[in-house]
C-alpha cells in the first residue's frame, strides 16, 4: 500500500477507504464523460461497458482528440512506487481544475491480486472504484480471454486427433494454454496421455492470461473486423514440413471473435473523486506490452480534453512499448509524461535493504537518483518533457526531500511532490500544474515522431537499439536458439515487425540483482517468438517467465468474506 500521508496515526486499508465511499450511479458518470445512453451497457449500478460501435455513430466521435498524458515510473522495487495511485490522483486534480479528464488504465490480473499484495486500482484516497469488482472479476473480460485462448488450444488438439488434415506437427505446436492465476506447476506439462482415445501426447504448458497473445490482440484491436483479422493471423505452430500454421488455416477465427465480442468494449468505472475511468485490458509490461487497450485510450481521447493513461513498470518496459508498439499502431501522440518516484525506492536502488528504507540515507539516495535520471532521459528520447512525481511517504525526511529537489534543479528536471494517497486529487495540485504547463508550452508532437526505432531496419537492429539506448547495454547476445529463430523469422518475412522485449522489471539489465543504472552489460536474448496476431515479435531475455509463481505467503491468505458478503483483506 502506498502511504503518502503526512501523519503518523494508523491508516485505514485501501478496501476500507473504498467501501466507506458512496459511489455515484454509473449513468451519472457516463453523462459526465459525454457518453450517450444508447452507448452504455450497465453491469449493475456502479460499472458498465461502453458500446464503442454505437458511440461511433454519435456526434461524440466527431470531437477533436484530447491530449494524452502518459504516466510511467522509475524501476519498480518491493517498496512500491504508487504509479496507479499517482495517475488517479493526477486525473482528479486535473478535473477539479476544470478540465474534462478521462482515465484510461489497465485491468488487474488475479495473479498479482492473489499472489503479491497489490492491484492496479490505485490506493488510499486515489482509487478507482468499485475496487473489489475491479480487482476480482469486473465484467469478465479476463475470463473471456482465457476461454478464447483455451478454446483455440482444444481446437488445435482436436484437429490433430481427427485426422490432422493440415499436417500440424505435434512437436512444433507453439500455442499454449493460459489461466489468470500464478501457477508455476503448469509452466511445462504433457497432454494427451491415456491412449489413442485421449489425444496425441505432446509437450505443452500454460502462460498467465496477462502474458497471452489473446490479451495483446484485444489491447491492440480497433474494432470487431480488426479483432477477427488479428485472430486469424495467430501462428499456432508448424507443419511437418516446417511451414507456419495459423488460426485462419483452422478456420476458427469467427468462433474466437464471438467469445471476445463483448470483451472488446472497454469498461467504465469512476475514481473516488468522480472522474470517469475506462479500465480495459491488462498485459504485464515485463512479459507483454504493458498498456491498456488501444480502443479504450482512443475512446477516452474522443470523450475527454485530457486523457491520463499508463504504461506498466518503468520507462524501459511499459513506456518504451507504449511508444514503439501501441502508439505506433494507433497513431497516438504523447503530449506530456510523468515519471513516478519515491525516496524509498531511490534508496533501494542505491543499495539499501527493504528493512532499512525508513532510515535517512542521503548517500544511498544520491546513488539511487542515477536510476531516476536514466528514466527521465529515456522519456526525453521519445520527444517528451517528463515531470517527476515524487510520491511522499511518512518516513521521508526534510533533508531527503531537499536532496531530490536539488538534484532536479541541477539537471533542469520538472519535479512535483505528491501526497495523493492521503489527499486524493488535492495532493496532486502541483503535479497537475506542471503537467498543464508542459501540455500548453509547445506544439503537439508530429505523428510518428516519438518512436525509437524503425522496424524496417530489421529485428536484430531494433533489439540492439532498445538495449543500447534505453537499457544502457553495450550490446546484445543471441543464444543458438534465438539465432535459429531469427533465421526462421527472416525466411517468412517477419523480421521487420516491432519487438516486444520480455525482461525483468527490476533492472535495466536482464539480471534483477543489478539495481541502479548499470552500464556496459549485455542483453541476453534466449528466444524469439512471432506474435503475428498482435503484430510484433516477442524477445525473451534472461530468466523472465511467462507464468509467474506464487510467493511463500500469498495475499490470498489475507482475503476473506463476511456473512453479509463484504470482502476484507483486499489490500
Amino acid at each position: 500500500m502506498t502511504n503518502s500521508s503526512a501523519s503518523t496515526k494508523p491508516q485505514p486499508s485501501d478496501v476500507d477507504i473504498a467501501q466507506a465511499h458512496t459511489l455515484e450511479p454509473i449513468a451519472d458518470i457516463a453523462e459526465r464523460a459525454g457518453i450517450p445512453a444508447e452507448a452504455l451497457i450497465p453491469y449493475g449500478t456502479t460499472k458498465a461497458k461502453v458500446d464503442v460501435p454505437a458511440l461511433r455513430t454519435t456526434d461524440v466521435w466527431d470531437k477533436p482528440l484530447g491530449r494524452t498524458v502518459l504516466v510511467t515510473a522509475m524501476s519498480p522495487t518491493p517498496a512500491g512506487e504508487g504509479k496507479s495511485t499517482t495517475l488517479i490522483g493526477l486525473a482528479d486534480a486535473l478535473r477539479t481544475a476544470g478540465h474534462n479528464t478521462i482515465v484510461a488504465i489497465r485491468e488487474p490480473s488475479q495473479g498479482p491480486v492473489m499472489g503479491i499484495k497489490g492491484g492496479a486500482a490505485g490506493g488510499g484516497y486515489a482509487q478507482i472504484v468499485p475496487m473489489e469488482d475491479i480487482n476480482l472479476h469486473l465484467t469478465g473480460d479476463m475470463h473471456a480471454l482465457t476461454a478464447a485462448n483455451n478454446t483455440l488450444a482444444a481446437l488445435i488438439d482436436n484437429h490433430i486427433q481427427q485426422g490432422n488434415e493440415i499436417g500440424i506437427d505435434p512437436r512444433r505446436v507453439t500455442w499454449r494454454r493460459c489461466m489468470d492465476v500464478n501457477d508455476r506447476s503448469l509452466r511445462s506439462i504433457v497432454t494427451g496421455l491415456g491412449g489413442p482415445a485421449h489425444g496425441t501426447p505432446r509437450e505443452a504448458g500454460f502462460d498467465i492470461t496477462a502474458a497471452s497473445e489473446m490479451m495483446a490482440i484485444l489491447c491492440l484491436a480497433t474494432d470487431l473486423a480488426d479483432l477477427k483479422a488479428k485472430l486469424a493471423n495467430i501462428v499456432i505452430g508448424q507443419t511437418y514440413s516446417g511451414g507456419p500454421v495459423t488460426v485462419g488455416d483452422l478456420k476458427v477465427e469467427g468462433a474466437l471473435t464471438a467469445l471476445l465480442r463483448d470483451a472488446l468494449n472497454p469498461n467504465l468505472v469512476q475514481t473516488l473523486g468522480g472522474t470517469p475511468a475506462l479500465i480495459h485490458g491488462g498485459p504485464f509490461a515485463n512479459i507483454a506490452h504493458g498498456c491498456n487497450s488501444l480502443i479504450a485510450t482512443q475512446t477516452a481521447r474522443r470523450l475527454g480534453d485530457i486523457v491520463v493513461t499508463e504504461a506498466g513498470f518503468g520507462s524501459d518496459l511499459g513506456a518504451e512499448k507504449f511508444f514503439d508498439i501501441k502508439a505506433r499502431e494507433g497513431g497516438i501522440d504523447v503530449d506530456a509524461a510523468v515519471v513516478v518516484a519515491t525516496i524509498r525506492s531511490l534508496k533501494y536502488n542505491g543499495g539499501v535493504t527493504k528493512e532499512d528504507l525508513n532510515s535517512e540515507n542521503l548517500a544511498a539516495l544520491d546513488e539511487g537518483l542515477k536510476n531516476l535520471e536514466r528514466h527521465v532521459k529515456n522519456m526525453e528520447k521519445f520527444g517528451t518533457t517528463p515531470v517527476v512525481a515524487l510520491n511522499l511517504f511518512t518516513s521521508d525526511t526534510d533533508a531527503e526531500r531537499a536532496h531530490v529537489a536539488e538534484w532536479a534543479e541541477k539537471l533542469g528536471v520538472r519535479l512535483a511532490e505528491s501526497t495523493v494517497w492521503a489527499e486524493g486529487g488535492a495532493g496532486a495540485v502541483e503535479l497537475a500544474e506542471q503537467v498543464l504547463e508542459v501540455i500548453e508550452s509547445g506544439d503537439a508532437p508530429q505523428a510518428g515522431s516519438q518512436q525509437l526505432y524503425d522496424p524496417a531496419e530489421g529485428l536484430a537492429e531494433s533489439i540492439e537499439t532498445i538495449a543500447t539506448r534505453i537499457y544502457g547495454a553495450s550490446g546484445v547476445e543471441f543464444s543458438a536458439k534465438a539465432k535459429k529463430d531469427l533465421q526462421f523469422l527472416a525466411e517468412h518475412g517477419w523480421d521487420k515487425l516491432p519487438v516486444c522485449i520480455s525482461k525483468t522489471q527490476y533492472s535495466f539489465s536482464d539480471d534483477p540483482a543489478e539495481l541502479g543504472a548499470p552500464e556496459g552489460h549485455v542483453l541476453h536474448v534466449r528466444e524469439l517468438a512471432p506474435r503475428l496476431g498482435a503484430g510484433f515479435v516477442v524477445a525473451l531475455t534472461g530468466q523472465v517467465m511467462t507464468m509467474p509463481g506464487l510467493p511463500k505467503r500469498p495475499a490470498a491468505e489475507q482475503i476473506d468474506v463476511a456473512e453479509d458478503g463484504t470482502i476484507a483483506g483486499l489490500f
